[in-house]
């Protein structure tokens, strides 16, 4: 049994704040480690006069130090928008190899497990459908994603390097479009953008012909997913992601459709190397994790729509 205390680093973040949230609820007390680049200390307010909860605001591309037992060191410190990476885009590289390699040494020097947060752009524009993960990928490495991309792909293989040469208990999780309560409204992906496009009145804008897929994730099965393979010994990579995928077209109708808005959908040029299918291969986290997702689509868009409703509420002037 590892020690009941956990490392997240980025745990101020979308998805970081969730896994905090879980991991508590599993009596593990948690470190958020988070520079608030992308994150924000609201999502994580409701925990912080928690005795089993600490934040310390770090930016993990120093050394960092965290005093005491440690059990578990999960690495989710990263912009993962496109807007957030494209607008940091130095930063999104340094924390995924300096950042990666500190927190890796986190790890190393109490004994935990380390898990890095991955990501199906590991896969790029992807040749081969659905994604399994023993698929290489299709990445264009000087491209405008490239940025997030490599620097993902550096983790990856800099997490297996100090599990091979220096025997640290690794895994890695390739995360696949998750969604949920505490994006931002001016995230840039496709779902806040769509909520917010279709509860505020305005147009909502698919890219291309809107026949591109991704395959959405609420973030509860997502994190139910990163902490299964923690609680693991598999070293991945696991895909963890909604192995039913949706086209853009269909999935702003569908948003339409649930906000019971008038907005319109309207078609705008496509992003550069915007990839134009993604779904998860999920057979191997079945086997080793006995993880699928649970919530449907609607379900996990009613419930995030609701959260959208009151933070553009509170975001609205007076």
């Amino acid at each position: 049994m590892r020690h009941a205390r956990a490392v997240v680093t980025g745990g101020s973040g979308f998805l970081g704040s969730h896994l905090c949230e879980a991991l508590l609820a599993q009596d593990i007390s948690v470190v958020c480690l988070d520079n608030l680049l992308t994150g924000t200390s609201r999502n994580i307010a409701h925990l912080t006069d928690r005795r089993d909860f600490r934040f310390l605001r770090r930016d993990l591309t120093e050394p960092v130090h965290v005093p005491g037992d440690v059990g578990y060191v999960f690495h989710l410190a990263s912009s993962a928008s496109p807007a957030d990476y494209l607008r940091y885009p130095i930063q999104t590289l340094e924390v995924g190899s300096q950042g990666t390699r500190n927190a890796l040494e986190l790890a190393e020097e109490k004994g935990a497990r380390f898990v890095l947060a991955s990501t199906s752009e590991v896969y790029g524009d992807p040749l081969v459908h659905p994604q399994p993960e023993t698929y290489w990928g299709n990445v264009n490495p000087v491209g405008p994603r490239s940025v997030y991309d490599e620097a993902k792909r550096f983790g990856e293989a800099l997490t297996s390097a100090f599990r091979h040469s220096r025997g640290l208990d690794t895994g890695i999780v390739r995360i696949f479009n998750s969604y949920g309560p505490r994006m931002r409204p001016d995230d840039g992906r496709a779902i806040p953008t769509f909520l917010r496009q279709a509860l505020t009145g305005e147009d909502l804008t698919v890219t291309g012909d809107g026949s591109q897929t991704r395959s959405i994730c609420h973030v509860h099965d997502t994190v139910r997913g990163i902490i299964a393979l923690a609680m693991a010994d598999h070293p991945g990579p696991v895909n963890i992601g909604s192995p039913y995928e949706i086209s853009m077209a269909d999935l702003a109708g569908l948003i339409v459709e649930l906000t019971g808005s008038r907005s319109r959908i309207r078609f705008v040029d496509r992003p550069q190397d915007d990839p134009k299918v993604r779904r998860p291969d999920t057979t191997l986290a079945e086997k080793v994790l006995d993880w699928q997702p649970r919530c449907g689509i609607e379900e996990g868009l009613r419930s995030t729509i609701e959260w959208f409703s009151r933070e553009l509420l509170v975001a609205k002037p007076a």
